[in-house]
C-alpha cells in the first residue's frame, strides 16, 4: 500500500494509473478508522480496479473549535489499520494546505434544503464545510466510483446532492451501517464509552427495530411518544431527537405517504457522547 503525503505525490500516483485505465473507487475518512470503514473498502474492492483511502481532519466541517482539538488523531494506527486489511492500494494523507492552499474555509452550496434539516439546525455551515473538502478531493481523486456510509445519511445525501449539481462524473454509492454484534452503530465515538455502557446503548439499534414494527400501524405522534418513553427510563442517556423524514428531502414528516419512502432518524447523548443512528423503514 502507498502512502501519499503530498497533493503532487497524488496527482502524479493518479495520472498513472489512469494511463493505465485503472477505475478508481474511494472513500475519504478523518481517521480514528474502525470496521465500519473497512466495509467501505471492501464494497470498493469488489467494484473497482484500484481502492484508495484518504486521511484527513476537515476544519471547516467543525462548528466548536474545541471539537477540532479534540478529535482523535493517530495516523500510524490508522495507516496500519488500511495495510493489514489488504483492501487499499492507497492512502492520501493530505496538509492543511494541499487542501486549502489559502485560507480554510468553506465554500457556499445549494443543497437544496438537505442542509436545514436534522444536524444542519443546530450545525450552521457544517455541510458546506463538508462539500467543500470532498469537492476537493474528489477533484484530486478523481475517482470514478465514491463510497460512504448510511450512518450520517443525511451527510450521504447532501454530497449525492453537490455532485448532481456540480455535474461531476462519479458514482456516490451508500454503504449500510455496520454494526457490532450487539446492533450498535459503528462509530469512532463508541470507544470513549465503559463497555457496559456500550453495551447497553444498544437499546438504540432495539428501539429502531420496534419504529419499522410501529411503521404504518400507529401514528407518527404515538411513535414518537413511545421512542421518547423508552429513554426516559434509560440510566445516563438523553433522547436529544428523534424524527421519521422523507429519504429523498430529508423534512420530518408527521403522516405516512403510501408513495414515499421513510428513514428513522435518532439521537441520544450517552454519558455525553453523542450517537446516532438511523434505519429505513419497510
Amino acid at each position: 500500500m502507498e502512502v501519499l503525503k503530498s497533493k503532487k505525490v497524488l496527482q502524479d500516483f493518479i495520472e498513472r494509473q489512469k494511463e493505465m485505465g485503472k477505475k478508481i473507487g474511494f472513500a475519504p475518512t478523518m481517521g480514528a478508522l474502525h470496521d465500519g470503514h473497512l466495509s467501505l473498502y471492501e464494497k470498493a474492492r469488489q467494484e473497482n480496479d484500484l481502492v484508495i483511502s484518504s486521511i484527513f481532519v476537515n476544519p471547516t466541517q467543525f462548528n466548536n473549535p474545541e471539537d477540532l482539538e479534540k478529535y482523535p488523531r493517530d495516523i500510524n494506527r490508522d495507516v496500519l489499520i488500511l495495510k493489514k486489511s489488504g483492501l487499499v492500494d492507497a492512502v492520501y494523507i493530505p496538509e492543511v494546505a494541499d487542501i486549502y492552499p489559502e485560507k480554510a474555509e468553506s465554500r457556499h452550496y445549494d443543497f437544496g434544503g438537505l442542509e436545514n434539516e436534522m444536524e444542519g439546525k443546530s450545525r450552521p455551515g457544517h455541510f458546506d464545510g463538508v462539500g467543500t473538502v470532498v469537492e476537493e478531493l474528489f477533484n484530486q481523486v478523481k475517482p470514478d466510483n465514491a463510497y460512504f456510509g448510511e450512518k450520517d445519511f443525511q451527510q450521504l445525501a447532501t454530497i449525492k446532492k453537490m455532485t448532481e449539481n456540480k455535474k461531476l462524473l462519479i458514482n456516490i454509492k451508500g454503504v449500510p451501517i455496520y454494526r457490532a454484534e450487539n446492533g450498535l452503530a459503528l462509530s469512532s465515538r463508541n470507544q470513549r464509552l465503559q463497555e457496559d455502557r456500550r453495551e447497553a446503548s444498544k437499546v438504540i439499534f432495539e428501539t429502531l427495530k420496534k419504529v419499522n414494527e410501529w411503521f404504518r400501524v400507529i401514528t407518527v405522534p404515538e411513535i414518537k411518544a413511545r421512542v421518547q418513553d423508552i429513554f426516559d427510563h434509560q440510566r445516563g442517556m438523553q433522547l436529544e431527537y428523534f424524527l421519521i423524514a422523507d429519504e429523498e428531502t430529508l423534512r420530518e414528516t408527521d403522516f405516512f405517504y403510501k408513495d414515499r419512502n421513510f428513514r428513522a432518524f435518532i439521537v441520544v447523548v450517552v454519558d455525553g457522547v453523542r450517537l446516532i443512528d438511523n434505519m429505513h423503514l419497510d
